[in-house]
């Protein structure tokens, strides 16, 4: 399968080889005089530098802040992190640049639009499929929300850099992308079950760049230039398709819940965090089984029209141990995902609650199943 194209969006999209030229380019016919540059010290590394040198041939003028790590060597997108950035602003600035992959997205797109100037997305790896969409999931009292915040005005990815990328980080894109095995069917489901907005054609859209990607998972595990170039424009249609809806619901089910709700846990309890992707693999694959063990039998119980129909989209579910090959071709490895089993099950009970959205686990619990609460 061809990968989709980007016709969706308005802003300049370059994923291909010497992308930051294309950037410069931009900078420059944009007339943004006064812009800081938001890295972390293996982001700045890997492409900030490259950036700076390229920009320092313009008249622009460069700032560059290098967010610093917590004791477990984490980067949190959370109210003092934003804080740090929002303290670096200048009044003449006129542009942000967001140079890493998704926390410090997230950090720049809220930054952006709270103080109401652009900002352009320089990915280093192709990591997460949140780069040029506007939900910005931010953690604000140790719980996660997902603020909609502003999409970046144009992205520039250098594939060279993508490629050269962690492993494990590249793995965590491909994790994120097969989660829309179950964001797409718990999207339709909630449209059946509560009426929530649905788009037929974002959701072909979603499906078919989630498709381009497994049909290069093995190039993707290789770190093969074309396969991570799928990967990108995967990553970056799916973003797209959340700005074009205007919410998440497209790439983000009960499998984003699950994640969300083990984020907190280590954060509470002081753990080195996961990669997003790494975990939404994992997660996806426990919803899948969930949904087939448990839901669907309960569903059928009960054979109204809707729970008939609830089924169709549960059996439209691929073979679980095929989405695992899938994962495993890719790079990812389950050994790299520990999550204690009472973690789990505690987030099958109660992740749900996180976000006001109906999935398939919230109508489990809260319509079909009647079962103890922890």
């Amino acid at each position: 399968m061809e990968s989709p194209t980007f016709q969706h969006s308005t802003h300049p999209i370059i994923i291909a080889e010497k992308a930051f030229g294309a950037m410069t380019d931009y900078v420059v016919s944009q007339s943004y005089k006064n812009i800081i540059m938001i890295v972390d010290e293996n982001t700045y590394k890997a492409a900030g530098k490259e950036v700076e040198d390229y920009l320092n041939e313009t008249n622009s003028k460069l700032s560059i802040h290098c967010l610093q790590c917590n004791d477990k060597g984490d980067i949190i997108a959370d109210e003092q992190t934003i804080v740090d950035v929002l303290i670096q602003v200048q009044p003449e600035t006129d542009c942000l640049l967001a140079v890493g992959s998704g926390t410090i997205h997230d950090i720049v797109r809220f930054v952006s639009a709270k103080i109401g100037k652009p900002f352009i997305s320089l990915p280093t790896a192709p990591s997460v499929d949140g780069f040029n969409s506007k939900g910005a999931p931010i953690i604000i009292k140790g719980v996660k929300t997902t603020y909609q915040t502003v999409a970046p005005v144009a992205l520039f990815a250098d594939v060279t850099i993508l490629s050269q990328a962690p492993a494990p980080l590249i793995a965590a894109g491909f994790g994120d992308m097969i989660g829309k095995h179950t964001s797409l069917v718990d999207w339709k489901a909630g449209a059946l079950i509560a009426g929530e907005a649905y788009d037929q054609d974002i959701a072909d859209l979603t499906r078919e760049a989630m498709e381009a990607c497994i049909d290069v998972a093995e190039k993707i595990g290789q770190g093969d230039i074309e396969g991570i170039e799928v990967l990108m424009k995967g990553l970056v249609l799916s973003g797209i398709a959340m700005a074009s809806f205007g919410a998440s619901h497209p790439a983000s089910g009960a499998e984003h819940h699950l994640s969300h709700y083990w984020e907190m846990r280590f954060i509470e309890d002081g753990h080195k965090q996961l990669f997003h992707g790494a975990k939404i693999g994992r997660s996806t694959l426990l919803i899948m089984n969930y949904y087939k063990q448990m839901v669907k039998p309960s569903l059928e119980k009960d054979p109204t029209e809707q729970n008939l129909r609830l089924v169709e989209l549960i059996d439209s579910l691929p073979d679980v141990a095929k989405v695992e090959k899938d994962l495993r071709l890719a790079g990812w490895n389950p050994d790299h995902v520990q999550i204690d089993e009472e973690l789990i099950q505690l987030s099958l009970l109660k992740a749900y609650h996180l976000r006001d959205r109906w999935t398939l686990l919230r109508y489990y619990h809260e319509t079909l199943h009647w079962g103890p609460d922890l």
